[in-house]
């Protein structure tokens, strides 16, 4: 943009906001054509009430527009001023608005972005190599809970953390079968399968959405009935924002006891972790579906002395009461060595807390103060097991991970039970059957000004070399990564199926993909929602690729 067209920018803005002065005549005055100020004009020529409209659209000139944009960009390491930022900042409260900026973002040439809460791992969802426009969900996070009927509307904007606090606050007995990060948006995770602590008893949030509005690419508002199960079956695991937006989702409640049991239990090299992990693969899957352990794997130094170990931590979930869980424990898995002293009963909203690194008795309204919680600057990746890791194997990783200088970690969630009930077909999100575990792998740049210093990309290629070191021990053809972890070192290719199968496989395996694509082309055939991982359309018909 030139430095003419920027002052004109300026002007305009200033004009339109604080004066009031009709930006078609502004627009004759100055002859201004690209940049802003023609999506502006269109929501100013288009909108019923400007002026309140005006209020929630943001341009790079408005002193809002960089804090909006920030504030919820969850992976730190894109905040710097070298990553594309919007065009326009759209944060409608109503979907009108949504409708309007969709309408001018299309007649004038901008792309759109979807934001919920922001977490997103590439950024994705807020930044963009081309003009875009950016529809922030902050505003629309209203949240209806149905005790009677077990069911929940949730809008795009609510993030988990403010839906299980609403949840609590009708019922102990009822939850949603989501995850554990309170700042995640419900729009996005649900529309990438979405999966946490109940997982292995009532399977995944996109197992558990019933019904959706939904805006398709012309401005119509659509719930299940109206577009279709095709189009339902896709919004639930293959990325929603391929197909258009989601303003809203129907979500079904589960029943879960007044008090669950949570452990937190750590186990090192000395303490012989490696056989009990390995003893862990094979029964963790296969627990009573009340039962849910995750793992997480760290090295660190023993003591004061130079020597490194590795230390796991077991975090469990039970659904029911301690001495229960103690029995089966005791039958199941003694070597973990589980004792009445570290149980600790609580509701399934404080277990929330717990699994986050909070402590149980933290005040339960922390789920809906977003700045309470961390941000994190990291790169991650994922990966599932389908055959346990041997002895050998593991030794190998813990002697990798020994090598990072603590910034790497693993984190390890068991599959099986409800997951096993369903068909890698049911929805997209393909990783069901015969998984194992799922594995997050990441480094985080904490002490770092960017991922580009050389400490951060020392740690980046430990990551890469972790990642070809696990090649043995995961799934094969494809080797399975999560949607909702996107990884744009997967490939971003597109142009044909050839192309786009080196990572869509790898999130949807060849069966989904191609559902994906042909539902695609149906409800978007000029590819007006896109990033460099969407659905993609192609010239040519889909029957033309083996």
């Amino acid at each position: 943009m030139t430095a003419s067209l920027l002052n004109s920018s300026v002007f305009l803005f200033t004009l339109t906001l604080y004066f009031s002065v009709s930006l078609a005549t502004l627009s004759s005055i100055l002859d201004v054509t690209p940049g802003s100020e023609d999506f502006i004009s269109c929501i100013e020529s288009n909108s019923n009430n400007f002026t309140s409209d005006s209020q929630l659209i943001f341009t790079p000139v408005n002193a809002s527009f960089l804090p909006i944009w920030q504030v919820a960009v969850q992976n730190t390491r894109f905040l710097k001023p070298s990553t594309p930022k919007p065009s326009v900042i759209v944060t409608p409260m109503n979907e009108t608005l949504i409708q309007t900026a969709l309408y001018c973002a299309k007649k004038h040439g901008y792309e759109v972005r979807i934001r919920s809460g922001g977490h997103d791992f590439e950024a994705l969802s807020y930044t963009a190599d081309v003009p875009f426009v950016m529809i922030d969900f902050t505003n629309m996070r209203s949240i209806d809970v149905d005790v009677a009927n077990s069911i929940v509307w949730v809008q795009a904007g609510a993030t988990l953390g403010e839906l299980y606090y609403a949840i609590s606050q009708k019922t102990d007995t009822l939850f949603f079968p989501g995850g554990i990060c309170p700042t995640v948006g419900v729009g996005g995770y649900i529309g990438g399968g979405g999966y946490g602590n109940l997982l292995r008893k009532y399977g995944l949030a996109a197992d558990n959405a019933l019904d959706v509005r939904f805006m398709d690419v012309n401005g119509n508002i659509l719930n299940r009935k109206k577009m279709g199960g095709n189009l339902f079956w896709a919004i639930r695991g293959g990325g929603a924002s391929s197909f258009g937006i989601v303003l809203a989702w129907k979500l079904r409640l589960v029943p879960v006891p007044e008090k669950v049991t949570v452990f937190l239990l750590n186990k090192t090299l000395e303490e012989g972790v490696t056989k009990i992990f390995y003893k862990y693969q094979y029964l963790a899957p296969t627990f009573d579906r009340n039962l849910h352990i995750r793992t997480q794997v760290f090295s660190e130094y023993i003591g004061n002395s130079t020597k490194k170990t590795i230390r796991i931590l077991f975090e469990g979930i039970y659904q029911g009461p301690s001495d229960a869980l103690l029995l089966y424990l005791d039958e199941r898995f003694p070597e973990l060595g589980v004792t009445k002293e570290i149980c600790e009963e609580m509701t399934s909203v404080r277990s929330t807390l717990v699994f986050w690194g909070l402590p149980s008795s933290t005040p339960i309204e922390i789920l809906t103060n977003r700045s309470a919680i961390t941000k994190l600057k990291f790169k991650g990746k994922s990966d599932y097991v389908r055959t346990p890791i041997p002895i050998k194997g593991l030794r190998k990783i813990w002697s990798k991970v020994m090598e990072n200088d603590g910034s790497g970690l693993l984190m390890i969630n068991p599959f099986g039970g409800r997951m096993n009930d369903y068909s890698e077909t049911a929805i997209p999100y393909p990783h069901r059957v015969g998984v194992l575990l799922q594995v997050f792998k990441s480094v985080y740049f904490d002490g770092q000004t960017s991922d580009t210093t050389p400490t951060s990309l020392s740690r980046l290629a430990w990551l890469q070399s972790l990642e070809e070191l696990l090649t043995p021990y995961v799934s094969k053809h494809p080797r399975e990564a999560y949607f909702n972890y996107n990884d744009l070192e997967l490939g971003v290719g597109n142009a044909n199926y050839e192309e786009a199968s080196v990572w869509g496989e790898r999130y949807w395996k060849r069966d989904n993909f191609k559902k994906l694509i042909r539902i695609k082309a149906k409800v978007d055939p000029h590819n007006f929602f896109r990033h460099p991982q969407s659905i993609p359309v192609f010239s040519s018909p889909l029957s033309s690729f083996n």
